[in-house]
């Protein structure tokens, strides 16, 4: 007899359990349908309202292709936090949920934090165009920018995996019985992490202090190259033949570098040329002039021709040019070298660099005898 009614007791309480479950369920499915149903209403409007206030060009702030994702998630997360009391379950049901949806939130936020942060980068830096020629204030902000941006998504995403353990009640308790040795695990902490430590804090400054910013010409390594993505722990040089050099952030405050770009984008460049003595130094500065002149990429700002060395088989001449870039500049000295040379087997076949010997008649003949 005892035996069927604790069978009956128990069946009761899982059909009451069911019952409860099934309930809290299709009350939650229906709180993220009418989510789901708000933020499109919502992302309606905001299109309406982007088409009539800028019918050319999208707001930044109204791109619904932009909150779309952390709102599908946040928005029902919010119709479900609203609707929770409804749940008349007073076991682990309504506490399991009630779970899940604090991690949801968090997540849900730390996504629309970071997407606000995108938000906010892609209006500052709408102002400034890195396709320009002058562009040296454009690179200085999006550098910023760039470093600062991960910085704060860094956070957000640290922020937001420490506040989902901390919903945990296990993880809060061993947090707080650590609490006592906090200071000995700090210490620990910042040996082991002071590499990593000092990376993060190159990175910021970098930013600050900006030995380097995007799209800037540099030498590294004895490799000549761009500026092509900042990071908090790397830097990449997209170098001249498309190859990409890989240099941790610490690289450039701790070892020096060529940074052409640094004030201007103006650069000189050089041209040797190695004669005879019989050239005339004053027809060879003419044709370089020439050159120069009928030349699109050369600037008009420098233009200078200089005998620069005389040894004892041939002369040193040097060409000194400038362009608006280095790009350009390697671009006309090789043009500038090619016609040079063209000119002299032209005009002076017999002006290359020649090796003289002298032979005395007397000892020839001596020795012919």
């Amino acid at each position: 007899m005892k035996i069927r009614e604790w069978l009956s007791d128990t069946t009761s309480i899982d059909v009451n359990s069911l019952q409860s479950l099934l309930v809290a369920s299709g009350i939650v499915v229906a709180a993220v349908v009418c989510g789901l149903l708000l933020n499109s209403i919502v992302s309606f409007i905001l299109r309406k309202i982007d088409k009539h206030f800028e019918p050319d060009k999208t707001n930044i702030l109204l791109d619904t292709g932009r909150w779309r994702a952390p709102l599908n998630l946040l928005i029902p997360a919010l119709v479900v936090a609203l609707i929770l009391p409804a749940i008349a379950d007073k076991g682990s049901i309504r506490q399991i949920i009630r779970h899940a949806l604090s991690i949801w939130i968090i997540s849900a936020l730390a996504f629309l934090g970071a997407r606000i942060v995108g938000a906010l980068r892609d209006m500052l830096l709408e102002k400034y165009d890195l396709s320009v020629r002058d562009n040296l204030k454009a690179r200085t902000v999006y550098t910023q920018m760039r470093v600062i941006e991960r910085i704060l998504v860094f956070a957000i995403i640290l922020l937001s995996i420490a506040s989902i353990l901390m919903t945990f009640d296990k993880v809060r308790q061993v947090g707080v019985s650590l609490l006592a040795s906090a200071g000995i695990a700090g210490i620990i902490l910042g040996f082991a992490a002071q590499r990593s430590i000092a990376t993060i804090i190159a990175g910021v400054q970098i930013a600050i202090t900006q030995p380097i910013r995007l799209d800037d010409v540099v030498i590294v390594e004895k490799e000549w190259g761009r500026i092509e993505e900042i990071t908090l722990t790397y830097v990449v040089v997209r170098i001249w033949d498309l190859r990409r050099l890989i240099l941790p952030i610490t690289y450039f405050i701790e070892k020096p570098f060529q940074n052409w770009t640094r004030i201007s984008a103006d650069i000189l460049g050089t041209v040797y040329i190695y004669t005879d003595y019989t050239v005339s130094v004053d027809v060879l500065r003419e044709e370089f002039k020439r050159i120069l002149k009928n030349h699109p990429l050369w600037d008009g700002k420098v233009c200078v021709m200089q005998v620069t060395n005389a040894s004892e088989k041939s002369m040193e001449v040097r060409a000194l040019l400038s362009t608006e870039d280095s790009s350009k500049g390697w671009e006309l000295r090789c043009h500038v070298r090619e016609k040079l040379i063209e000119f002299l087997q032209r005009e002076y076949p017999a002006s290359l660099p020649r090796v003289r010997l002298e032979i005395d008649k007397e000892e020839s003949r001596n020795e012919a005898t």
